[in-house]
C-alpha cells in the first residue's frame, strides 16, 4: 500500500479510506493518543489507537522517537486542534526509543544544549521548521535565477588565492604533521606538495564567477566557504554557504536592482511557501521577545518583518549621505553609539546600520559608493579618486545582508590597486587577463546563506541556521 506523508493527511478530505503512514513518535498520552510526525510537516498527526485490543508490550514500545508504522482508517477528528485524525487497524515498531536514554525529551531545551546535540535537534519543532524553511530558501535562490537567465557555476573550494585579501584562511597540504619538507630560506616548501604550491579553502568564488560572466554574461555561485576566523559571535560560522552572481554589462545601479529584485522573490517564494513553520517560528519569536528588556523588543513580528522587506522599496542613500545622517543623529550625540561616528572614511557596525534601517529610514537601504579604503581592491574607483562603486543591502535587526559592486574593468587600475596593497600580479595572472581581452563593466553580489536564514526565521545564533555548525574548537558530527 502506497504510504501518504503526515502532510498529505492533514490536508486531505478523503475520509473512510485506508491509509499507510510511517514516522516518529512525539507524545504518546493515555496508551491511546500518538502524535505522529515525519518531517514533511511541523504539523502532527493523532493516530488513535484501541489499547483495549493492542498486546500491551506493544504499546510499551511506543516512547518518544520510536519509528513506527501505523496503516488506519482517516476519520474526522473528534478532537481540538485537527481536522482529521487515524484509526488505527495496524501498527509496527520499526525501530525502538529508550526513553531513559533519549536526550531530547518533550519539553523546553536550551539552544546551547541542543547545539550540542545537533544529530538529534531536527527532531524538534524548532529545528525542523528552521531547516524547511532553510531548503524552501536554497531552492528559491536557485528557482530565481534560473528563471532569470543565470547560468549556476560551481567555483573552486580549494585555492591559491584570496579573494577577500584578509589571509584569514584555512590551508589545505598533503604533507604530515610535522614533516614537511624546508626551503633553502627554512621556509616550507610547497612546491613539493600536492598542488606544487601553497593552497586555501576558499573564502570566495566570485573571482572565478567573474571569468565565466565575462563569457557566459549571467552567473551564480552556491556553494560552502571558509574563513579561519577565531570568532565566537553569533554571526560568525568556519564554513558556510554564499550566493554569489556575476553579470557581465551590468553597472552598480543594475546591480543594485538585481540585489533588490532577488531578495524579495525569495522572501515571497518563503512567505508563500512555508506558512505553518513561518506561524510557529513567529510566534516563538513573539514569545522570546516577551522575555527582553521593553528597549531591545523588536517593533516587527518575524512575518511582518518579511513582508517589511519583500513589499518595501528598498532606500538608496550614498556612504556620505549616511555618515552626515549618523554624524548627527542624536544616539551618536548622546554618545548612545558603541562605535562613535566622527570622520569620514569610518567602516559602519551593525548599531549605525540598523539606525538607518529601523529609525531613519524604516525601510530597507542599500549604501553605495563607500570610501575605497575600507573595501576590497577589485571594486571599482570612482572619479573623486576616494570612494569605489561598492554597495551593501541592510535589513532591519541585523544589518548588512548584502556585499558588492562594480568591479574593477581597467586594467592598469586595477593592477595600481593591487600594487597598493601588495597583492602578487603573477598570482591573479588569470584574473587580469579578463580586462585584457574583452572587458566590461560587469558587476555582482556576495550574500551569506546562513544570514538570509537567521533573518528569515528569526533565529539568534547562526549556530542555529546550519545542521552541523563549524566554529572555534567545535568540529562535532
Amino acid at each position: 500500500m502506497k504510504r501518504s506523508s503526515v502532510k498529505e493527511l492533514l490536508h486531505s478530505d478523503k475520509f473512510l479510506q485506508e491509509v499507510h503512514v510511517k514516522g516518529w513518535v512525539r507524545t504518546f498520552r493515555s496508551n491511546r493518543f500518538i502524535a505522529l510526525n515525519d518531517g514533511s510537516t511541523i504539523n502532527n498527526i493523532q493516530c488513535v489507537v484501541d489499547f483495549e485490543n493492542t498486546d500491551e508490550e506493544l504499546l510499551k514500545r511506543i516512547t518518544t522517537s520510536a519509528a513506527v508504522s501505523i496503516t488506519g482508517t482517516l476519520v474526522e477528528s473528534e478532537g481540538k486542534g485537527q481536522s482529521v485524525e487515524v484509526k488505527v487497524t495496524k501498527l509496527e515498531i520499526l525501530g525502538d526509543s529508550n526513553p531513559d536514554e533519549y536526550p531530547i525529551q518533550p519539553k523546553k531545551h536550551s539552544l546551547e544544549f541542543l547545539r550540542e546535540n545537533a544529530h538529534l535537534r531536527i527532531r524538534t519543532n524548532t529545528f525542523s521548521a528552521v531547516m524547511r524553511v532553510r531548503s524552501a530558501l536554497s531552492f528559491g535562490v536557485h528557482k530565481y535565477f534560473q528563471e532569470n537567465g543565470f547560468n549556476y557555476v560551481n567555483t573552486p573550494i580549494i585555492t591559491g588565492s584570496d579573494a577577500e585579501g584578509a589571509g584569514e584562511m584555512f590551508h589545505v597540504s598533503n604533507f604530515e604533521t610535522n614533516k614537511a619538507p624546508l626551503n633553502e630560506e627554512g621556509d616550507i616548501d610547497y612546491t613539493k606538495d600536492f598542488f606544487g604550491k601553497e593552497t586555501n579553502l576558499t573564502v570566495s568564488g566570485q573571482l572565478e564567477a567573474e571569468t565565466y560572466a565575462m563569457a557566459l554574461g549571467k552567473v551564480y555561485t552556491f556553494g560552502p566557504t571558509f574563513r579561519a576566523e577565531n570568532s565566537n559571535t553569533t554571526r560568525h560560522l568556519a564554513e558556510f554557504w554564499m550566493i554569489e552572481p556575476e553579470v557581465a554589462f551590468n553597472d552598480l545601479d543594475a546591480n543594485m536592482d538585481l540585489s533588490e529584485d532577488f531578495i524579495k522573490s525569495v522572501l515571497s517564494y518563503v512567505l508563500e511557501n512555508c506558512k505553518d513553520d513561518l506561524e510557529f517560528l513567529d510566534n516563538r519569536l513573539t514569545q522570546e521577545e516577551k522575555s527582553k528588556p521593553q528597549a531591545e523588543r523588536s517593533d516587527m513580528g518575524l512575518i511582518e518583518k518579511l513582508n517589511f522587506v519583500a513589499e518595501n522599496n528598498f532606500k538608496r542613500v550614498s556612504y556620505t549621505e549616511a555618515f552626515d545622517i549618523l554624524r548627527n543623529c542624536k544616539p551618536n550625540k548622546k554618545k548612545k553609539f558603541q562605535f562613535p561616528i566622527t570622520e569620514w572614511g569610518v567602516d559602519l557596525q551593525s548599531e549605525h546600520e540598523r539606525y538607518l534601517v529601523e529609525k531613519h529610514f524604516k525601510c530597507p537601504v542599500i549604501l553605495f559608493d563607500y570610501p575605497a579604503t575600507i573595501k576590497a581592491f577589485y571594486m571599482r574607483l570612482n572619479d573623486d579618486g576616494k570612494t569605489v562603486r561598492a554597495m551593501d543591502v541592510l535589513f532591519p535587526g541585523i544589518g548588512e545582508m548584502v556585499g558588492g559592486s562594480q568591479r574593477e574593468e581597467r586594467l592598469d587600475v586595477l593592477k595600481s590597486k593591487m600594487a597598493d596593497l601588495n597583492i602578487d600580479e603573477e598570482e591573479l595572472w588569470w584574473y587580469l587577463d579578463t580586462r585584457k581581452f574583452g572587458t566590461a563593466v560587469h558587476s555582482g553580489f556576495g550574500l551569506g546563506f546562513e544570514r538570509l536564514v537567521l533573518f528569515t526565521t528569526g533565529m539568534s545564533n547562526i549556530r542555529d541556521v546550519i545542521p552541523f555548525p563549524r566554529t572555534p574548537q567545535n568540529a562535532e558530527f
